[in-house]
């Protein structure tokens, strides 16, 4: 049986000048990060802690049994392109979407990652390979997330090389744009930008999905793109699994995508991939009420968390004299069947005067978030983590809403919120 009261690592987040986090474990037990008023609230991570009470409640009922004799072959499927796919697994893929509605599973190849970023890299390489005579351009409209830069920039690769933001981007030739929708990390819905505004048709297109799901958005159609990414850490909470899966139209392509996580982690880990295939039927059960054990709509639960947090942030900035909130539009959620608001992920704070660094605001209240400057944005911006634990949303808004009527000195900031 696999375990899950082993030891915690304790992590501790270093941010230099430039937001950038590093992660350093040291073997012990976990203690708060809240030990005191002084403590620094890092909120800069989109760690999905959120969503623990709930699976706490189902791991009586859920548990993973794993034999020791069991899953120990590198193959999982020799018939299938993705050979490393747990059966079990793509079958509960293809049963989560069809439940949800948010994406078209038929004529597609799924391929298994560790996380959809092995999975980005993974199709980087496929629509790269072989090289031509200069690298290809990657390109995400801006505020974009902040790892597509590091990830391309990362080997230094002579296949591509990042180029910022899509509507800036006016080279011609061949090109690969990644729409992230909702975004992350302002949470708006997002196209394709280049090929509408330059006529540029050269381009591959890459659709980072990690947020269209019903906690977080309308779902308002299945989405029906040639390379769509998803991963298990938004969509049910458990970032730990490293679990990501494409859906892929093109055989060859995913022939590609297989064969780098095939040179690069010789596969993808079977127990994850098992614990994955469990909880998604969880999910699927409970929002079709079916199963044995009848277990609460995740999705619901995920949405009522996030609309309680997003009324309780309005509350607390809506008579700020310095920050602009994110306002969303309401769509007809074909899941629900009702109006339904972005909940975004994120806060996407905004100064309401340009020249102020809104993230240096944040760090005067001892909070960590991350600057707009490394989304491809201006340093009025910052994006806070919503999906965190309850004691640490609610020292977030105590310590914004600390500041009402008072004035906190951070460097050239004099505020009173």
């Amino acid at each position: 049986m696999v375990s899950t009261k082993s030891q915690v690592a304790t992590i501790s987040i270093e941010c230099n000048s430039d937001d950038k986090c590093s992660l350093a474990s040291a073997n012990g037990t976990r203690t708060s990060s809240l030990s005191s008023s002084d403590s620094v609230l890092n909120l800069s991570l989109g760690d999905p802690m959120m969503f623990e009470p709930f699976w706490k409640k189902m791991s009586d009922k859920y548990n993973v049994t794993i034999g020791g004799g069991d899953l120990m072959s590198y193959f999982s499927d020799g018939n299938n392109v993705c050979w490393f796919l747990e059966p079990e697994l793509g079958a509960a893929i293809r049963r989560l979407h069809g439940v949800v509605g948010n994406a078209v599973t038929d004529d597609r190849y799924i391929v298994v990652g560790t996380g959809s970023s092995q999975l980005f890299q993974a199709l980087l390489y496929a629509f790269t390979t072989p090289g031509g005579p200069e690298p290809v351009s990657v390109v995400s409209s801006a505020p974009y997330y902040s790892a597509y830069a590091e990830v391309v920039g990362f080997l230094r690769s002579e296949l591509y090389k990042w180029e910022g933001d899509a509507y800036k981007f006016n080279k011609k030739g061949a090109y690969i744009e990644v729409v992230n929708s909702p975004n992350n990390p302002d949470g708006t819905l997002r196209e394709a930008v280049v090929m509408n505004r330059t006529g540029n048709g050269n381009g591959k297109l890459i659709y980072d999905f990690a947020y269209y799901w019903p906690q977080f958005t309308a779902i308002t159609g299945a989405a029906d793109y040639d390379n769509m990414l998803f991963t298990i850490s938004k969509c049910t909470g458990h970032a730990g699994s490293r679990i990501g899966w494409a859906l892929v139209k093109d055989k060859d392509i995913a022939k590609k995508m297989t064969e780098y996580i095939t040179i690069s982690s010789i596969g993808v880990s079977k127990e994850s991939q098992f614990r994955a295939a469990k909880i998604i039927e969880v999910v699927c059960n409970g929002s079709q009420k079916v199963g044995s054990v009848k277990s609460e709509n995740f999705f619901e639960y995920g949405r009522k968390i996030l609309s309680e947090r997003w009324e309780k942030l309005r509350e607390t900035i809506q008579n700020s004299e310095y920050l602009i909130l994110s306002k969303y539009p309401q769509e007809h959620c074909l899941f629900s069947g009702k109006l339904a608001e972005t909940l975004s992920a994120y806060a996407w704070l905004e100064s309401k005067d340009d020249t102020k660094d809104c993230n240096e605001f944040l760090r005067g209240l001892k909070i960590v978030g991350k600057s707009g400057k490394i989304c491809g944005a201006h340093q009025k911006f910052a994006r806070v983590n919503l999906m965190c634990r309850e004691e640490e949303f609610n020292q977030f808004i105590e310590r914004l809403s600390a500041t009402k009527g008072k004035g906190v000195i951070n460097g050239n900031w004099s505020l009173k919120c």
